[in-house]
């Protein structure tokens, strides 16, 4: 029995409804299929770059520049996660800051946090070269 209310349709199933084994057919999702929807990294350890969570950030004019830094960081091994990658860093924020109707600047914020990354950076050097001299 069913009856719509407004946009929605409201369906009551019986008890004899819920007894009768399901027709549904369950398909296994294929890893390989290119078209599938895949999350930020790949059941592989590789960045999907066509992940709709990116927001277009590896196609656009400063693509290449995101994708070096964001690689960088991903794929970093330093005991300050992506403290190895402030020049990447570095330079997308440049490429992005020649195009500001698309990537628009968030006030004071966005400099404070690549000048902590810019920080973390100069901290690890010192951190490293600390260890090295003992």
């Amino acid at each position: 029995v069913s009856y719509m209310v407004g946009k929605d349709r409201i369906i009551f199933a019986t008890k004899e409804d819920h007894e009768t084994p399901s027709s549904a057919e369950l398909v296994a999702d294929d890893p390989d299929d290119p078209y599938e929807e895949q999350g930020l990294i790949l059941p592989n350890g590789d960045i999907n770059w066509n992940c709709p969570c990116l927001g277009g950030m590896a196609s656009g004019p400063c693509g290449e520049q995101f994708k070096s830094a964001f690689s960088c960081f991903h794929y970093s091994t330093e005991e300050i996660k992506g403290s190895d990658c402030v020049d990447q860093f570095r330079a997308m924020q440049e490429c992005m800051q020649k195009y500001p109707d698309l990537y628009p600047q968030e006030d004071e914020n966005d400099e404070k946090s690549s000048k902590d990354l810019e920080a973390a950076s100069v901290e690890a050097s010192a951190a490293k070269e600390e260890k090295g001299s003992s």
